[in-house]
């Protein structure tokens, strides 16, 4: 199940992630059970961690990451020419359900293979740094990434209401 095209409108903020340069990005929520939820791999490893596979909702706004479809596949890290992504659990080795609020410093890895593991996801901590390319969009096997410019209206407006 792809990223829902119109999450801004049929999703509300549940979260707020702040990054140290003072830009922030928006989780946009309820999740649901989607492509990680049935993944055995992303399955095993939640079970190693002893962490429950909940559903996490749409990380980003103008840059959208769908965690609940996203497989951890890494494809969007290892494409994106300006490095708008980052492996969350690289910087912040905690149950990905903390992610919603918070503080990255983008510290985090850029390295396609330096995923923790398939609990891991792809955090868009710098989507204001998006060149508007598509490549991450075209590379997602699970179709969870949604680049779209004019989400910056949904974004202004989320900001708004989310002080």
């Amino acid at each position: 199940m792809p990223i829902d095209p119109n999450f801004p409108k049929n999703h509300h903020v549940i979260g707020k992630r702040k990054n140290i340069d003072s830009e922030y990005y928006f989780v946009w929520g309820p999740g649901k059970e989607a492509e990680a939820a049935s993944d055995p791999k992303i399955k095993e490893d939640y079970a190693k961690r002893e962490e429950s596979l909940v559903p996490l909702g749409v990380h980003g706004t103008t840059v959208a990451v769908d965690w609940d479809s996203c497989i951890a596949d890494g494809g969007c890290i290892e494409v994106c020419p300006v490095q708008v992504y980052q492996w969350y659990r690289t910087e912040n080795d905690v149950p990905a359900i903390q992610m919603a609020n918070g503080t990255s410093t983008g510290t985090g890895s850029c390295v396609k293979e330096e995923r923790k593991d398939f609990t891991d996801k792809s955090e868009p901590v710098r989507e204001y740094d998006c060149i508007w390319c598509m490549v991450c969009v075209t590379v997602c096997p699970s179709t969870a990434i949604k680049v779209d410019q004019s989400n910056l209206e949904s974004h202004k407006k989320a900001a708004e209401m989310y002080k």
